[in-house]
Formats: C-alpha cells, structure tokens, sequence
C-alpha cells in the first residue's frame, strides 16, 4: 500500500509538472516514469486520463457558466462581420486608389534609391581611382618611355597599389619588363662598344693633334718670351678651356689671333649609352654585373687595340694609325673614369695601361727594327713623343717610352750610318782625286765657305790656283754636318738635359768617322782602280779632314752651347780615324810601288851566257827608273816623310828583287859579261838614288839600299876574293855585307866548266893555277856557309 501511495503520489507530480513546465523538457519526465516500476507507466496512464476527465469537467462548467456570454459574443460578433465587410470595402477601394495615387512616387523613390546607390558607389570608386591614378599615371609613363626608349627613368616605378587585380597584372609584368630593359640597354651599350672601336682613331687623332699643338704652341712661348713679348694662356690637354693664344707678328704690335674649340672625348663620342646602362642597373640592382661586363669586354678591345699591322713599319701613316687607337682607347677609359664614379677605377687604367705600355714597347722594337729608312725612324720618334705627351697629359706615366726612344735612336743611327755610307761611297765614287782648281775668288769664297781651309801659302797665289785636296773633302766636310743635324733632329723633344744632347751628338758623330767614313775610305783604298796618284791624293785629303775635326767640334759647340771642357764631354775621334786611314794609304802606297816596280822587272830579259855587256843599261830598268822618278814628283805635296819612306820603300824593294834575280835558282849559269851589263843597271839605281828624287834624304841614306848589291857585284868584278876572305868577320870589311851564301850561290852560277865560254875554261887555258885557288875560294866559301848555319 505505502509502494502504491508513494507511486500515486510520484505520478501526481509528474503530471504537475507536465502541466507546468515548457513541453522542450516533457521528455526527461515521461523517460523517468518508464524508468520507474514496471507497469507503472500503465497507472500513470490512468492517472492520466483521469486528470483529463476531470479538466473535460471543469471545462465544461466553464463553458456553461460562460454560453450566454458566448452567445452574446457571437451575436456581437456577427455584427462586426457585417461591419468589417462592409469596412474591408472601403478598405480595398482605398488601397486601390493608393496604390494607384502612390504608383508614381514608388518610380520616383526607386529611381531616387538607385541615383543615391550610384553616387556612393561613385565616390567610392573616386576614392579608389585617387589611389590608382598615380599607379596608373607611372605604368602610362613607364608604356611611353618604354615606346621612346627611355630607358634609364623605366628603373624607378616601383610602388603599386597591390589590392587591385590590375595592379597585380602590373606587378607580374614589373620583372619582365626590367629584364627587358636591360636587355635593350645592354644592346646600346654592346652598339656603343662596337661603335667606339670606330671612334678612337678619331679620338686619338684629335687629342695627339693637341697634343702637338700645345706643344708647339709651348715652343713659341719659349721663343716669344725670350723675345720679351707677352703670351696669352694656353688651352689645357683636358679640353675644358678654349685656345686664346696671341703671336706677335712683327714690331708693329700686329696679332694673329685664332680661337678654336677644343674638341673632347665627349665632343666626338655620344657616351649616353653607358650612362643609361650604368644607371639603370644601379637601380635595378645589378651594378656589379654591369662593371664586370664593361671591364671585361674593354680589355678585350684593348688586346685588340694593341694588335698592330703586319706591315705597318713600311709607312709613317701605319704606326699614325696604330697610335690613333691606343690613345682614343685611353682617352675614353680616362674620360669614363671621371664620368661615372666607379664604372672604370684608376687601378683597373692603370692595369690596362701598364699591360698596353709592354705590348707598345715590344711591337715598337720588333717594327722599328725592320726600318732602313732614317726619314721614317725620325717622324716614328716624332709620333712617339706626341703619343707620350697625350697620354702623359691624361695622367699615364711614359718614362718607359721614353727609354724606348734611346733604343730607337740607336737604331735611327744605324739607318743614318747606313744611308751616309752610300753617301761617301757616292762621293769617292766621283771624286777625280785631283786638286780643286780655282779660277776667281768667288769660287775660292765658295770652296772656304764649305771647308775650313786656311793655308797663308796658297791665299797669296795669283788666280787661278789650285787647293791641295780634292773635291771630296769640302763634301765629306759638308756630309758629316748634314749627319750632325740630322742626328739632332731625334735629340729634340727628349726632355733631356743640353749635355746629354751634346754627348749624343759626338758619340753618334764618333760612330760615323771611326766606323762609316773609316770603312769607306778603307774600302777606297783597297779598290784596283786607285792608282799611287790617287792614293797621295786621299793621304792629303785625310789629313786636311783630320785638321778640320777641331771645327766639327765647334760646329757641335756652338748647337747645344755645350762647352768642350765640360766634364765628360766626349771627344771626337776623328784623329785616329783620319790617322788610320792615311796610315792605309800609305801602305798601299808602298805595295803598290812594289807592284809596280815587280811588273817593270818581269819585263827584263837578260842574256846570262853573253860574253861581253851592251855598254848601256837594260831599256826595261831606264823605264822603271823614269815611273819612280815622275811618281815621286807627285810624292813631294805627301805630308810629313810619307814620300822619302816611299821613296826609301821603292829602292829597297828594287834591290832586294834584283838581287833575288841574280840569285834565282832556275838560274843555272852566269857570264862576267852579264855580271858587268847587270852592274851598268845596279849603276843606273845608284844614281837615281844619288839624284835625291824626294827631298829630306841626309847624304847617301837613298843609296844604302843598293849597298849589298854594290858590295856583291864589286866582289866579283875586282875578283877580290882574297880581300874577303881575309876581312870577313871584321867591321872595317869592305864587303861587309856580302853574305858567304850569296857569294857561294854566284860564283858556283859562274864555275860550270861544260861550257866553252865559262870564264873558268879561259883561267884553265890560262893559268891553271888560278883554277886551283877558285876551287880553294869555293871550299873557303863552303866553310863559312856551314860555320854560319852551325
């Protein structure tokens, strides 16, 4: 009972419950009572349905104690119906006439809806468009200066307003296009690069043809303002200034005034591609890739700058050429360097320069070496000093070139040395090697003004008149002062000190006597062709050069201003080579008498076995003694005792051949009758050596040099033998110089007694006696021979 009482009462608050709560939580409550005993949800459902019964009831008193107000109600209510019938009516036919009266301003509100939709949408979109339109403004230029190729101000639009689609789109194309920029930049610049290898030998030419105008420009000053006169100022080598020079003209005050623009680097060569293509990849980021490109594609072009031509030392025009490019190549290297402020730096010039400054100096050696012509080596020196200048005046060092330039003069001499050889040959060659005759004193004035010549003895001739040398001397004269001058011309613009000029003067003036003019006259003296006139000829021309040498030295004196007694000055050696060269003649001199005396000899035609002389001298000996006799006539203008050694030369050579004449081993037999008619020619040599044919001899010194003949053939004709022999040895012999091998050599010529007219058979015939002592003589002569030789 108490189960089934506390189950009804559990069921009376589920129903409480279920009544008052929100029907969202009916859920928990039913799922407790089929939670709950089994069958309770079965007296929960009586319970129910007797709660529902007992509200029908109460209901159902509600509603009776409530119909006749309900009736009422319905009654009241219908009549409203009536009425609101009636009411919707009018209701409806005003709506009607609303709607129909409102239609318009329904059009008009809408219309006014849309007008103020748009205008906020467009002031949105002018907000918006503030944004974009300086974007849009910049891509508009960027599209402009992209069409007119522009392409150094593209690099700076950047900023973009990143929210729009089509600034995206814009953005996307950004890296395109700057790659596209600097394809096309670099395209000009590539342009600009092949283009500037045209340029430079205009470059060049230009600045080396300023170079050599401030340059003269600089030698006028000089010379003006030793003058006194004043000198406007002179243009600068960086062609920032214009020239304004004034020259005086005369003494009037009159000038010359000539103003020319400076032409530059940037006058001649529109650099604006490397300028927008520096400046563009700066922006961009990409200097370096740029500066290494330049610097890499610029010292190729300087490799091939310096490459010169296979022939270019054939023309002044080649080597022009080849310096043209070099100093354009350096003069746009120097102005990029000042320009773009680390495009080029002045290591990486200096680099370039000092790699180009070895190649010049070895293609300058190599080339110049190749050059024979001293015209061509001179203006080559000419173009390497302008060349050094310009590039000096652009801040290259060019001491190097300058020590290049003694090597070249070195070799301009050697082409000098060579050119003045076929100069004096040419000169020998036409010589009559005669004395310069003079006929007035015009042509004497002429001939002075040429050669140094001072002699008192032949200025108080009569005209005309003859000078001692030749007409080689005054051009030999001439020659080795148009030499000096030309050797002065590669001096000049050397930068080098007055002494020094001077000592190169005399030492390359040395070369040419001591070596060129030495040689010359050594190879003139050997020529067949010069005879003994022409060799006392060329002895007095030497030694009228030798005395000329001390004016040579004055001639460079007086150019550099140099003193002689200078310390280290250089002397000329033109004595010594003068010396030599007449030392030469006169051995020549003596050889060719020699020869000559030899070919007289050849001509003799002894009859060895005749038995008595002719009485007179052999005709070929009177000849030769009429050619020494008219030779040493010419001898007597020789200086010094050149014709006395000649003269002594000649006779000794003469008697010591007669002698080998006699002695001649194919000589088998001699007569007394030749001995006597070869004693009449050996007489005839006496007297002419007694006839003093060159003055200066002191008493019989001429004819000491028949004395071993004399002695020899007296011997024999006397037939002293016992004189001889008895004195031999003693130095009061009067056969001294018989030698007993030349006495023995003869008298065994004489003792052959197979031959009837042998002057032995006549002393058998006659005494034979005396042939007994000529066989003692023999074997006298014999002993002495052998006591000698042992």
């Amino acid at each position: 009972r108490e189960k089934l009482k506390l189950c009804i009462t559990e069921h009376e608050r589920i129903l409480q419950e279920i009544e008052s709560t929100d029907t969202a939580c009916v859920g928990p409550t039913l799922r407790s009572i089929y939670d709950d005993q089994p069958n309770a949800h079965k007296r929960f459902m009586e319970k129910l349905d007797a709660r529902i019964r007992n509200h029908d009831r109460e209901i159902e008193k509600m509603c009776n104690f409530h119909h006749q107000g309900f009736v009422d109600a319905i009654t009241e209510l219908l009549k409203v119906r009536a009425d609101a019938e009636k009411l919707m009516g009018q209701v409806t036919d005003t709506n009607r006439r609303l709607q129909e009266a409102g239609r318009e301003v329904t059009a008009q509100t809408e219309e006014v809806i849309r007008c103020r939709i748009q205008q906020r949408n467009m002031a949105t979109t002018v907000e918006k468009l503030q944004l974009c339109i300086p974007v849009l403004e910049m891509y508009s230029k960027l599209k402009e200066q992209l069409e007119s190729k522009r392409y150094y101000a593209i690099s700076h639009g950047d900023a973009l307003v990143s929210q729009y689609r089509f600034c995206q789109i814009m953005a996307e194309n950004l890296p395109r296009l700057r790659e596209e920029i600097k394809d096309i930049s670099m395209s000009d610049l590539k342009d600009f690069l092949e283009s500037i290898r045209k340029h430079s030998d205009k470059v060049g030419e230009t600045a080396m043809r300023q170079a050599q105008q401030h340059r003269t420009f600089n030698s006028a000053v000089a010379k003006q303002a030793s003058m006194g006169h004043y000198m406007k100022p002179v243009y600068s080598l960086s062609g920032q200034t214009h020239t304004h020079n004034g020259l005086m003209m005369d003494d009037t005050g009159d000038e010359e005034e000539a103003d020319e623009e400076v032409l530059t680097a940037h006058d001649l060569v529109d650099f604006s591609p490397v300028y927008r293509c520096l400046h563009i990849y700066t922006v961009l980021g990409d200097r370096e890739t740029f500066e290494n490109y330049y610097r890499k594609q610029r010292k190729k072009q300087a490799r091939l700058v310096l490459q010169p031509q296979a022939n270019m030392h054939e023309t002044v025009e080649g080597y022009r050429r080849y310096f043209n490019q070099i100093v354009g190549f350096f003069v746009v290297e120097d102005h990029i360097l000042h320009a773009t402020r680390g495009l080029v730096t002045r290591a990486f010039t200096d680099e370039l320069w000092n790699m180009a400054l070895s190649k010049i100096i070895a293609v300058l050696r190599t080339h110049s070496s190749y050059c024979n012509d001293p015209d061509l080596v001179l203006e080559l020196k000419n173009l390497i000093v302008i060349f050094a200048d310009t590039l000096q005046g652009y801040g290259f060092p060019v001491n190097r070139l300058f020590d290049l330039l003694f090597e070249v003069r070195d070799q301009y001499n050697e082409t000098l040395l060579k050119k003045w050889a076929l100069v004096f040959r040419w000169i020998f060659e036409l010589d009559n090697y005669s004395p310069i005759p003079v006929e007035t004193e015009e042509e004497y004035k002429l001939v002075v003004s040429r050669f140094p010549f001072h002699d008192a003895e032949v200025e108080k001739q009569d005209f005309p008149k003859k000078l001692p040398m030749s007409q080689s001397v005054p051009q030999i004269y001439t020659q080795v002062k148009e030499f000096i001058y030309a050797s002065l011309k590669f001096s000049e613009s050397l930068h080098r000190s007055s002494t020094e000029i001077d000592d190169m003067l005399r030492k390359s003036t040395n070369l040419l006597l001591t070596r060129t003019l030495s040689s010359c006259l050594q190879n003139l003296i050997k020529k067949p062709h010069i005879g003994l006139t022409e060799l006392v000829q060329i002895i007095i021309n030497t030694t009228h050069l030798e005395q000329a040498c001390r004016y040579l030295e004055e001639f460079i004196t007086n150019i550099t201003n140099v003193s002689p007694e200078t310390v280290h000055t250089t002397r000329l050696y033109g004595l010594s080579t003068f010396k030599d060269a007449r030392h030469a003649a006169e051995g020549e001199i003596y050889t060719k008498l020699n020869q000559k005396i030899d070919e007289f000899i050849q001509l003799a035609d002894y009859e060895w076995g005749m038995a008595e002389s002719d009485g007179r001298a052999s005709g070929y000996l009177m000849d030769l003694i009429n050619f020494l006799r008219s030779t040493f006539q010419v001898f007597t203008h020789l200086p010094g005792k050149v014709a006395q050694t000649a003269c002594m030369s000649a006779c000794k050579h003469l008697s010591t051949s007669l002698m080998q004449m006699l002695l001649d081993t194919e000589l088998k037999q001699v007569s007394m009758g030749a001995i006597q008619q070869f004693n009449l020619d050996v007489i005839q040599c006496e007297l002419f050596a007694s006839s003093e044919p060159v003055p200066g001899f002191q008493g019989d010194t001429l004819q000491l040099a028949f004395i071993d003949l004399r002695q020899l053939l007296d011997l024999f004709m006397v037939w002293d033998w016992s004189t001889y022999l008895a004195d031999y040895g003693q130095p009061t012999s009067k056969y001294l110089r018989v030698n007993p091998a030349t006495a023995l050599a003869l008298l065994e010529k004489m003792k052959d007694t197979s031959k009837k007219n042998n002057i032995f058979s006549q002393f058998r015939k006659n005494d034979r006696d005396k042939q007994k002592l000529i066989e003692t003589v023999v074997r006298q002569l014999r002993s002495l021979v052998n006591g000698m030789s042992s």
